[in-house]
């Protein structure tokens, strides 16, 4: 069966990405990105091969060995925790002439997608215009701590209305978990376990009803690196007090409309291609949800090369391929169709024309 990997990763290459910041801007001690946040300093062990570095070669040979076919990558997990707008619309600028060079203009097996400033949303609009129609990225990815407001709020509407243009993706990330709780918490297995998925559902939240997925409905959202527990989560508690706290709507800017439920609006929007959740393989419930939520809705994620090695990887695409409660059609969706619909790989050019003649010429 074919394999899409919808969320791979790499680290940031610091040397690499300074090339393309302004003259004399580069930080003292040379990290561009804050760091994460206190809550991962973690002491302890994790699989033999994870969190190495690797390069293109190295992630193209970790796809050959585990039998992926291309893979989207997503870094700058901190990049929203940058408060100076400046800063912000240079790093980002910077970090994607650096993935479109390094990466995506590599091998068609790599895919993009690109940083943009929400921290100055007019900014945010024209570096997403830039990345996909020039560089050749297939979308944004937004992060989950860092910035002042919800990302369904209606600040960032222009950005979506741009993806919505464009037609292309917005992978809603996990990464940073500074502010939910668990600040003072002394363990890290918890803060691990619990952070990527409070933030998705937070930020899931607040798209889904500020009505994000009606009012721009060529524009597609992902949620990822939360497993898919959450939003069985979500489906139960948002109908309970959708049912029990309609809100008032005057300028009908809320969602669902009224009388319809929570988890069939839901539904509706997965199937229809707007909403799409990551999932990596080894979760317990994937067949449940599945049958909860639509199998339209989940995307195979390798998460390489962090937390996994090629090992877990080839054990986690087994699982679900070899599945008894999954149908051949939901396996389908997950390990390949549902990140083609995502991604929308079959309706845009490969490389942007420029760029392909440009590659040519040279």
């Amino acid at each position: 069966m074919r394999v899409i990997d919808s969320d791979g990763h790499f680290f940031s290459d610091n040397e690499g990405m300074a090339k393309f910041l302004p003259a004399g801007t580069v930080p003292r001690g040379g990290a561009i990105f804050p760091p994460l946040d206190h809550l991962h300093s973690f002491i302890g062990t994790t699989p033999p091969g994870s969190f190495r570095p690797v390069d293109p070669q190295g992630w193209i040979d970790f796809m050959d060995d585990v039998g992926i076919e291309s893979t989207v990558l997503y870094g700058g997990l901190a990049y929203s925790k940058i408060n100076h707008r400046d800063w912000a619309i240079a790093v980002a600028r910077a970090y994607n002439d650096w993935l479109a060079e390094t990466y995506v203009q590599r091998s068609p097996r790599f895919n993009g997608m690109a940083l943009i400033p929400m921290q100055e949303p007019e900014a945010a609009v024209e570096e997403l215009r830039r990345a996909v129609t020039e560089l050749g990225m297939v979308g944004a990815t937004l992060q989950t701590a860092g910035l002042p407001s919800d990302l369904g709020a209606k600040e960032y509407w222009p950005v979506y209305a741009e993806a919505d243009r464009l037609g292309c993706a917005i992978g809603v990330h996990g990464g940073t978990h500074a502010g939910f709780g668990m600040d003072q918490m002394n363990v890290y297995t918890p803060v691990g376990a619990l952070g990527h998925p409070f933030g998705l559902a937070i930020h899931f939240a607040s798209i889904l009803f500020n009505g994000c997925l009606d009012r721009y409905p060529n524009a597609h959202f992902a949620f990822l690196e939360g497993g898919v527990s959450w939003v069985l989560m979500a489906l139960e508690r948002f109908d309970r007090a959708h049912d029990t706290h309609e809100q008032w709507n005057p300028r009908g800017e809320l969602a669902p409309p009224p009388g319809v439920k929570v988890s069939d609006y839901i539904r509706k929007h997965v199937k229809e291609g707007r909403l799409y959740i990551g999932c990596e393989g080894a979760e317990e419930d994937i067949a449940y949800a599945c049958r909860r939520v639509g199998s339209e809705a989940f995307m195979y994620s390798s998460d390489f090369p962090h937390e996994v090695n090629n090992a877990i990887c080839r054990a986690e695409i087994r699982e679900l391929v070899e599945s008894e409660d999954l149908t051949d059609e939901a396996k389908a969706n997950i390990t390949h169709r549902n990140a083609e619909r995502f991604y929308r790989f079959s309706e845009r050019p490969r490389v942007p024309e420029k760029l392909a003649t440009a590659q040519v010429s040279g």
